[in-house]
């Protein structure tokens, strides 16, 4: 199944404070929202993408609760991107320093765009749409974000300012200066 969406626009436009609250009467759904005022409704995940996805979940978790500088997110924390959207990244990380000077209640979507995302295509994901959304990731401020397609064992790697990186069967990727020390070995997580 793949994902549902509503094109609400000109008809239905929601605020913040309305998708929050549509988010928190439908906790059984995992909602997003585009800059454009689309809805995007995500089915849950096949065992094998979930098993994955919290392989690069607590991997990040290991490595930040050794550095310090930041939180590590799973993929049901809401961010409000600074161009409108709404969205829930499968991993992200976020500076310490950032979030101490947002002061954001700890109940609502964290109302920036991290420092490091990563988005896990699963085998009912359309390619073009996780694109776009990495796309807008980096429009919005994220400094480095992957985009792991086990499907055709590849990984475009999005970096503020440059131009994506397409790594062919890679073994391994590195945090580079945004996530000093962290190499995420993909063997389990590629390959699998």
């Amino acid at each position: 199944m793949t994902a549902l969406i509503l094109s609400l626009s000109p008809t239905l436009e929601l605020t913040d404070e309305q998708f929050f609250e549509l988010c928190q009467n439908n906790r059984d759904l995992r909602l997003e929202r585009t800059a454009n005022g689309e809805l995007i409704i995500m089915p849950p995940t096949g065992w094998q993408s979930g098993n994955r996805n919290s392989k690069l979940t607590a991997r990040l978790e290991v490595w930040s609760e050794r550095d310090g500088t930041g939180l590590t997110f799973d993929s049901s924390t809401g961010f409000t991107l600074p161009k409108g959207a709404n969205r829930s990244p499968d991993v992200a990380w976020v500076r310490h320093d950032r979030l101490k000077a947002l002061n954001p209640d700890p109940n609502r979507f964290l109302p920036l765009a991290p420092d490091f995302v990563v988005e896990l295509r699963s085998a009912t994901d359309a390619l073009e749409r996780l694109q776009q959304k990495m796309q807008e990731y980096i429009d919005c401020g994220v400094r480095l974000g992957w985009l792991i397609d086990p499907q055709n064992q590849r990984v475009k790697i999005y970096r503020l300012g440059q131009p994506v990186e397409v790594l062919q069967s890679p073994r391994s990727l590195s945090g580079e200066d945004i996530l000093p020390g962290f190499l995420l070995d993909l063997n389990q997580i590629l390959f699998s």
